[in-house]
């Protein structure tokens, strides 16, 4: 799991591969309910990175992004994205949306 510290950072991250990012906030309920559901499907998925972006740290990122409602969960392959989710996903759900 990979929590971005720099915005700078983001792009170099999703570029390559399949990166999934999870737009959260540490006071949201869902966004703490998710956190370990993710802990476990990164585990199991090593072809896939895992960001995590603090929408209270990174506002201009959340907005470029179009985040209304988190957890939200953003799926990236090679820099472009391709899938996203908004609310709880259980681990199934998570593994359908990287697949």
């Amino acid at each position: 799991m990979i929590y971005l510290e720099n915005e700078n950072d983001f792009e170099k991250i999703v570029s390559e591969g399949v990166t999934l990012v999870d737009f959260y906030a540490n006071w949201c309920g869902p966004c703490n309910m998710l956190g370990p559901v993710l802990e476990e499907v990164t585990k199991e998925h090593n072809e896939v990175k895992f960001l995590k972006v603090d929408t209270d740290m990174f506002m201009a990122l959340a907005q470029r992004f179009g985040i209304m409602s988190i957890p939200c969960l953003k799926l990236f392959r090679d820099g472009v994205e391709v899938k996203s989710s908004v609310g709880f996903m259980d681990k199934k759900e998570i593994e359908d949306l990287i697949k």
